[in-house]
């Protein structure tokens, strides 16, 4: 088990108590995941990604949390925590669908995704859903194929009118 802090490979060994933990979204956590959900895409995305398409993805207006806390009401995220800080987040809806699905920028490759994952499939599981699929940006992509996903489809998506290549992807869970 490692303990990742920023992107420059700082890696340290840590004891169980500092393993990723995953946990129901509370109201509270409504700002830290927007921070989360702007600084990945302005971070991590931006490889893949123009600056006009990342600013029409994450426009500074998604860092309120007013907005998103209105959206969680109705779709629970999954909260991510290591050593007490949040550091990554997932929705999963009832029919399978995974809506957003965010590392910490500063947390990449360190098992954020993974867990976040994890705890999806059990879920999924539990509920008797049979396959979970998501929209995933072109950075993503190489991930949820690494997860077992397959493409359905590429597709172009336009968002505040500015267009964007993802990709359909599924797993079957049976």
């Amino acid at each position: 088990m490692v303990l990742c802090k920023r992107r420059s490979i700082i890696r340290l060994s840590i004891n169980m108590k500092n393993k990723i933990q995953i946990k129901p979204y509370e109201k509270n956590d409504a700002p830290f995941l927007a921070s989360i959900y702007f600084n990945t895409i302005h971070h991590i995305n931006l490889k893949d990604y123009s600056p006009e398409q990342i600013n029409a993805w994450a426009p500074v207006t998604s860092l309120e949390a007013e907005d998103w806390m209105k959206k969680w009401e109705k779709i629970s995220p999954l909260v991510a925590v290591q050593s007490h800080q949040i550091v990554g987040f997932a929705e999963f809806e009832k029919d399978g669908h995974i809506d957003c699905f965010y590392c910490h920028h500063e947390y990449q490759r360190c098992g954020v995704g993974t867990a976040l994952m994890n705890a999806i499939e059990n879920q999924a599981k539990d509920n008797h859903v049979g396959k979970i699929f998501a929209e995933v940006s072109i950075t993503a992509k190489p991930f949820f194929e690494a997860k077992g996903f397959n493409v359905v489809k590429e597709q172009t998506v336009n968002i505040r009118g500015v267009t964007l290549t993802n990709f359909v992807m599924e797993k079957l869970l049976i």
